[in-house]
């Protein structure tokens, strides 16, 4: 038996798991991190702490696995995306904290960028929208702010890397400064046609090629782990980001198969194929991932507010004790008695991108109780993605016939009936829910032949429920339209 170890590197803890070969979960460590807001809109992670927490869970899972090291075929990293670190070549210490991908200081540039009308020159580069989401404009900060940084990239003194890269480094004692397609197509430098770094973008934004890494395919070889706390040399052999791995680890091969990740919010990619898939809904394009030479392409949406809003009836309104609780509160009444719910709390994602939208609830009467807004919050959980899946529909060409999903949400069954409701297409919970680690798993599997293919790795997919349609069409789109003029009631609140 062969086992791969995943390094899931996620924006508030670092985790590792070991897979056998079979798929199957073996042993996982996970260790925390602090989360730094020096302030408002600012979020910075000490990028030591991130090294070093994961390589203490890495150790941490191997010691209580009781397998061989020899054992280990390969290391498969994946990695928070767009969060960015800048460090020194020689000394290996970073020159700043790393900016998260949830930082904002960047939100003036960008919006002068899209006043000079360079926008849609940027999309059809890179695939991606001007955003600070994206590392560019974090990194061109950083060379502009941290005394002496521009002059020291600009001299090679410097590496630029997201996380992946920065764990690389770490990993092989700075023998390695690289990441995959998969990453690269986050930080508004990459061109998705030529599948190099874009020199347009690099002038656009004042980066300097010198500190920028190698690109190397998503499942190949990205050198050895070969650190001290480890008990033996370990091939790292896949590199993705988070939900592009999640993506290759519910196994969606083929065009239009297509995840959901049901989290904080909700992440949906759909695989488009070997050709980027210009979004005229203002989706994302992104690199799925590089495999055997051929890349791959996804369609990505995103949503602010998804579980969240179950926090929020938790903790803000004191509706429940406990997340699970909102699935016996909603089903306590029939439907939602008309009330609209629209979690805009910070905004609106795709693909209505409207920063000045905020939270409202529409349709209120006196007969509506605390079960009609359980059930009004659930379903707005679903109406935001089942927005996505139209986008992508119109986007692609190609309609779903089926939507993978996973993330701490999805385990509510109710969510997830009345997902397959709106959508009509069946709704399908995958067994292995740490889809996003087994992703990276199953990329350096198939780098080091434990697999033989992709189709290997298909077949080892399976689901743990389907939840099929049973609404009348008719009935789902009445409901769709009621929320989307609910939508456009919350849109532009705030004063731009």
């Amino acid at each position: 038996m062969a086992y791969l170890l995943a390094l899931d590197q996620g924006t508030t803890s670092s985790r590792a798991i070991i897979f056998d070969e079979r798929g199957s979960m073996v042993n996982a460590a996970q260790r925390e991190f602090a989360q730094i807001y020096p302030q408002a809109g600012w979020v910075e992670h000490d990028a030591g702490e991130i090294w070093s927490t994961q390589i203490a869970v890495a150790v941490e899972a191997l010691a209580g696995a009781r397998i061989e090291p020899r054992q280990i075929a390969a290391i498969g990293i994946t990695n928070q995306r767009e969060t960015s670190v800048l460090w020194d070549r020689k000394s290996g210490k970073p020159v700043c904290n790393a900016i998260v991908w949830q930082d904002r200081r960047t939100a003036g540039f960008c919006s002068q960028l899209r006043r000079d009308g360079v926008e849609p020159d940027v999309q059809a580069r890179t695939g991606l929208l001007l955003d600070p989401y994206f590392s560019g404009t974090k990194l061109r900060w950083m060379l502009d702010n941290v005394a002496g940084a521009r002059e020291r990239a600009e001299r090679g003194e410097l590496a630029f890397g997201t996380v992946d890269t920065w764990l690389i480094w770490n990993l092989t004692g700075g023998e390695v400064h690289a990441t995959d397609p998969s990453n690269a197509s986050r930080t508004l430098l990459f061109n998705i046609h030529k599948g190099d770094w874009d020199e347009e973008m690099l002038r656009l934004l004042g980066v300097p090629r010198a500190v920028l890494p190698e690109i190397r395919a998503s499942s190949g070889s990205f050198g050895e782990a070969s650190h001290s706390m480890l008990a033996a040399p370990i091939p790292i052999a896949g590199v993705a980001g988070d939900q592009q791995a999640a993506l290759f680890g519910q196994a969606c091969y083929t065009p239009g198969l297509t995840k959901n990740t049901y989290g904080t919010g909700c992440f949906m990619l759909m695989q488009t194929g070997t050709s980027p898939v210009v979004s005229k809904n203002r989706l994302l394009t992104t690199v799925a991932w590089q495999t055997d030479g051929i890349t791959d392409y996804a369609l990505e949406g995103s949503v602010f507010i998804g579980g969240a809003v179950v926090q929020w009836l938790r903790d803000g309104l004191k509706l429940i004790r406990s997340a699970p609780e909102i699935e016996e509160l909603a089903l306590s009444v029939e439907d939602n008695h008309g009330v609209y719910l629209v979690p805009a709390f910070a905004g609106l994602g795709a693909p209505h991108w409207d920063a000045y939208a905020r939270g409202a609830m529409v349709g209120i009467t006196r007969g509506v109780t605390a079960g009609h807004i359980a059930r009004a919050a659930l379903e707005s959980i679903a109406f935001q993605v089942a927005d996505l899946v139209s986008a992508m529909e119109s986007d692609s060409g190609i309609p779903l016939e089926e939507l993978r999903v996973d993330g701490g949400a999805s385990k509510n069954n109710l969510l997830l009936q009345l997902q397959a409701d709106l959508l009509g297409v069946p709704v399908v919970r995958a067994e292995v829910t740490e889809t996003t680690a087994l992703g990276a798993a199953y990329l350096a599997g198939l780098a080091t032949k434990v697999y033989s293919g992709r189709d290997a790795i298909a077949r080892q997919w399976r689901a743990e429920r389907r939840f099929e349609p049973s609404m009348d069409r008719t009935k789902a789109a009445e409901l769709r339209a009621k929320w989307s003029r609910a939508v456009e009631r919350a849109k532009g609140w705030e004063e731009a």
